[in-house]
């Protein structure tokens, strides 16, 4: 089965929580979002599409899955 696990490659996008750095709210967003993300409370700017993976402008909490 370890055979398997190597032969097939997993995806390297993740899900993020972050906090915004002004104002301390937390939200959940896509690693590699191609559209740029703002906050729902202040609307500042948390992620912005290079290509990519997205530029993330707020502090990682956790990464999830």
């Amino acid at each position: 089965m370890a055979e398997w696990e190597h032969l097939i490659p997993r995806p390297t996008s993740r899900f993020l929580r972050v906090r915004c750095i002004s104002c301390e709210s937390e939200q959940i967003i896509f690693s590699h979002s191609s559209t740029k993300i703002q906050c729902q409370t202040c609307g500042e700017t948390l992620a912005e599409p290079t290509g990519g993976k997205a530029k993330i402008n707020a502090s990682v909490i956790a990464v999830l899955g």
